[in-house]
């Protein structure tokens, strides 16, 4: 018989995902029939296999050592660098500065070095998260940019934090920012940019339409010209609907593609030593209007990249006045 007790990172999982995280090797036949047979037990009673578990519960699971049998630990997350730059950390979060060209989660071609990689192995060696310690909980990110884009993403360090951040992504309590240089200068200071966005998977692009379909989203898009410079603009964008590659199609879609992009500008920035799209998430504000838990601290505050590289590449320090 082998005993665990939930931790509150486990709290709301199913009684049968928990026993199947735990004794993989354990065929589901087997563990569905043990469940009924009060071989495997909540808090000394029969559970259903959809019981939800609680922190503190106790699960006893009376069934053949073997299927205990211990797996020395390898980690794939300890082959992906340590080294992060942080713009905020407390004990329930993390808000990295995430550089372009790095992934935030492992794809076909790239599994190893990703940025929730560093962040776990980052906090494995702060001794701050050991999986051996953990049933089912990894850090996770609760936000996402894309690989050539930079900036601020969201880190949760608990269960608890991640199910508050998703939650406050999702109702629009959060406020994110872009800096981003386009070419030309757009007739309105500052506009509110609105369409109809639609992916194509094959192609990993979006096409702008100012027609709703059945297949394509309705998209938000507001941005206020900062500074000028050669018939470049820098902007500062705010994201109200967010998806895919919206800010660099939006801003094409209206005559003013982003400076070093390739995918929706003809333009060669290249030459001129952009080679990287000029976008970055570089602020984020926590604007909670519901209750937020154990994170209600960070209430209205907000935490910005200070050193933006296009920005101080073409504008010097003079931007940072402007933010």
């Amino acid at each position: 018989m082998k005993e665990f007790t939930i931790t509150k990172n486990d709290a709301s999982l199913r009684l049968d995902k928990f026993i199947t995280k735990n004794c993989p090797t354990l065929p589901s036949s087997l563990m569905f029939k043990y469940i009924r047979t009060k071989r495997i037990k909540v808090n000394g009673k029969r559970a259903e296999i959809s019981t939800r578990l609680n922190a503190g519960d106790k699960v006893e699971a009376y069934i053949n050592d073997e299927f205990f049998t211990e797996i020395k630990p390898t980690y794939d997350f300890l082959s992906a660098p340590s080294k992060l730059d942080i713009v905020y950390e407390d004990e329930n979060i993390l808000l990295a500065d995430k550089k372009q060209g790095l992934l935030v989660h492992p794809d076909k071609n790239e599994y190893t070095n990703t940025l929730i990689a560093r962040i776990q192995h980052y906090l494995y060696d702060k001794g701050e998260y050991d999986p051996q310690d953990e049933n089912s909980f990894r850090p996770a990110l609760a936000n996402r940019i894309d690989r050539n884009t930079g900036g601020i993403v969201i880190a949760a360090k608990n269960a608890e934090a991640l199910r508050i951040l998703c939650d406050k992504i999702k109702c629009r309590e959060i406020d994110k920012r872009y800096l981003t240089v386009v070419h030309g200068i757009p007739k309105k200071k500052t506009d509110l940019l609105e369409g109809y966005l639609e992916k194509d998977e094959d192609k990993n692009r979006v096409y702008m339409s100012k027609k709703s379909t059945d297949t394509n989203k309705f998209v938000r898009t507001k941005y206020t010209v900062l500074q000028t410079l050669n018939n470049l603009s820098l902007l500062e964008i705010e994201l109200l609907t967010g998806r895919t590659h919206q800010i660099r199609a939006h801003m094409a879609a209206i005559g003013h593609p982003l400076l070093g992009e390739g995918k929706y500008s003809k333009s060669n920035d290249k030459k001129s030593g952009f080679d990287k799209q000029a976008l970055y998430s570089y602020s984020l504000k926590f604007d909670f209007k519901t209750d937020a838990g154990i994170l209600n601290y960070l209430n209205g505050k907000r935490f910005t990249v200070r050193e933006v590289w296009f920005a101080e590449k073409l504008f010097g320090d003079s931007y940072k006045r402007l933010l």
